[in-house]
């Protein structure tokens, strides 16, 4: 995974809050008896807690669900939730380019409605559905997730979404259905990334899990982070939240599952197989071949508050161990 390492005095872009986030909690506030207030923001405490966040406009398949949503279905103790403003200008998404920046400036030239994703392969009930008929049955939950990245970086986010295997039981997935195959949107004009010359990545970009990994609860179909739709950059409309796994497993902008019979070839492991396994299970004890795994840096940090914390096995959620018994996870990293 290619990183650009800046100086250390450098400030980082996600250090420095944009004008429209720092003055928008003054802007809810006196709008709160409007109407783009409530259509932006759930009702009463979680208003409070995500003030911070500048309102929008919201599509009217996630307006209907907000009222109902499951608010911290799942949290993260007494962790705090990583900044608004780190958390969506701080992103791997190569199909924007490769600095941490980039998704956050470019990817606003993504079109996300309409979005269609293509359900297909091993399963009763194949076909295209639209993103409203994805997430229609469903109702939203909010998860809050560590999410770890295999560069050693951190975060903390309160995801809206629903557990994949509702999804996939939609589909009726038959016998022969032994792994799920993820691919994120392709659309070079939108995509300056995808445009370089300079890529190694064969496009699109590809994930997948295998059928017990994905049928797990805390695996979920994302919409949406801090009480709003998902930003382009983060993974819009619709993308993948594995928390035990590092975080490149987590697809974004998905218009493609797959329900296969063998393992599909993922992105990362096709371009190096020695650093960036199938599973990419969370673990300290299993270096990067470049960098330790053993300590985090929990964003924000900074040069004087480096902000460093140690790594848990499976991210911290333990409860998917079984998952793994007998599986040597030095090998099947």
């Amino acid at each position: 995974m290619l990183i650009k390492t800046p100086l250390a005095s450098a400030a980082r872009e996600c250090e420095i809050t944009p004008e429209a986030i720092y003055l928008s909690r003054r802007r809810f506030m006196s709008a709160a008896g409007g109407a783009l207030a409530l259509g932006a923001f759930p009702a009463h405490a979680e208003a409070e807690r995500y003030a911070d966040v500048e309102p929008g406009a919201l599509p009217g398949w996630f307006a209907e669900k907000l009222p109902n949503v499951h608010w911290q279905a799942v949290t993260a103790g007494e962790e705090a939730l990583t900044p608004y403003a780190d958390a969506t200008h701080y992103n791997n998404f190569y199909e924007f380019g490769t600095n941490k920046g980039d998704p956050a400036r470019y990817a606003d030239k993504l079109e996300v409605e309409p979005w269609t994703v293509v359900i297909d392969g091993e399963v009763a009930k194949p076909g295209p559905v639209s993103l409203e008929q994805v997430v229609q049955p469903h109702r939203l939950e909010e998860r809050i997730y560590r999410l770890r990245c295999v560069e050693a970086w951190s975060m903390v986010i309160p995801w809206l979404g629903f557990p994949l295997a509702e999804l996939l039981k939609r589909a009726e997935p038959t016998g022969n259905a032994r792994y799920v195959r993820f691919e994120t949107k392709l659309a070079p004009e939108q995509m300056a990334g995808v445009r370089s010359g300079f890529s190694l990545i064969d496009w699109p970009y590809v994930e997948g899990l295998r059928m017990d990994e994905a049928m797990h609860p805390l695996t979920i179909m994302a919409v949406g982070l801090y009480g709003r739709t998902l930003p382009n950059q983060n993974g819009a409309p619709l993308r993948l939240v594995v928390p035990w796994k590092y975080g490149f497993k987590s697809i974004k902008s998905i218009v493609r599952i797959s329900m296969v019979a063998e393992q599909p070839t993922t992105t990362w492991e096709s371009l190096a197989p020695d650093e960036y396994g199938f599973y990419a299970n969370v673990n300290p004890q299993v270096d990067h071949p470049r960098w330790s795994q053993a300590t985090e840096r929990r964003l924000p940090n900074s040069l004087f508050s480096p902000n460093v914390i140690d790594t848990r096995l499976f991210n911290g959620y333990g409860e998917v161990a079984s998952l793994y018994s007998g599986l040597d996870l030095r090998k099947h990293y």
